[in-house]
């Protein structure tokens, strides 16, 4: 059996947690995981991203987790510090607008940047009339070059809005220029299904998010194919009880678990992995995927 298949099929079993019971400097559950780096001195994975990435104040609250909250097992953190410094709500606009400036501020030369949006781009970019639910933080589709002027309906100011793709090469350019290494992730799968198979998102968000990234000569780690195909394996059946009912693409313990080897997978499966010596005893077990 493929070892990233046996390593979900034990996720779901309950009989995975050899796979997160390594000796780091990572603190258990419960918790909160810190947002700064445990050990300055060390390098430091940051996390970017929104709720599927960190849900809430990443303490499981509701049942939902996201995955980088469940990456750090996977990595040896008393050599590498992982920092999840992901928000939910945002897309890559208002990250960049509003949270990215803080992580620029930490990152440092040997760090490196993990990031996954999509989630949150195609809501409005400004909505007409200001409610409860309005949010303001749409996108542009795709990955060029054109804006749109706007006065923001929340926030009073006058904002330029880029596409979807602008923000995220800003995320690589700008991280490379503080000496860190930036990662692509596509966007999670929804819980989405069509003819017996995962719906993929390799159209929009996913596509686009591979095409910022080779744009800009970024590592690329598809995350939502590589998702996607476990879940096929897996079965429908299977696959609900790694997701929260009603919560859209929010996933339980065991999803967030599933998704965190998922996404180390795709990291061992690059042609160069630049976090190969930062591994634990259970991501060096973790099978590459197989592009």
């Amino acid at each position: 059996m493929n070892k990233l298949f046996l390593c979900l099929a034990l996720v779901l079993s309950g009989g995975l947690p050899p796979c997160y019971a390594q000796t780091t400097n990572a603190p258990a559950r419960p918790r909160m995981r810190e947002n700064v780096p445990a050990n300055p001195s060390l390098p430091s994975l940051f996390l970017i991203g929104d709720s599927t990435v960190r849900n809430g104040s990443g303490d499981g609250a509701g049942g939902q987790w996201g995955w980088g909250d469940e990456l750090a097992p996977l990595f040896d953190t008393n050599k590498i510090n992982v920092v999840n410094r992901a928000l939910g709500g945002t897309s890559t606009r208002t990250y960049y607008r509003d949270q990215w400036a803080g992580v620029l501020a930490m990152l440092k030369r040997g760090d490196f940047v993990l990031m996954q949006f999509g989630h949150n781009d195609s809501s409005p970019i400004n909505e007409a009339v200001l409610n409860s639910g309005a949010r303001s933080r749409g996108t542009i589709k795709g990955i060029g070059d054109e804006t749109q002027e706007i006065t923001n309906i929340i926030t009073k100011k006058f904002e330029v809005v880029h596409s979807f793709g602008w923000y995220e090469k800003q995320f690589i350019v700008e991280a490379r220029g503080k000496g860190a290494t930036p990662m692509v992730c596509s966007l999670i799968p929804h819980n989405s299904w069509r003819d017996g198979k995962a719906v993929r998102n390799a159209t929009d968000y996913g596509g686009w998010a591979g095409q910022a990234a080779k744009a800009e000569n970024a590592p690329f780690i598809d995350i939502n194919e590589i998702i996607a195909s476990e879940y096929d394996k897996l079965g429908q059946e299977k696959v609900n009880a790694l997701f929260i009912a009603g919560a859209g693409p929010h996933t339980s313990l065991a999803g967030a678990q599933t998704n965190a080897v998922c996404v180390v997978a795709g990291i061992k499966g690059l042609k160069d992995n630049p976090l190969t010596a930062f591994l634990s005893e259970a991501g060096k077990g973790v099978a590459p995927a197989v592009p």
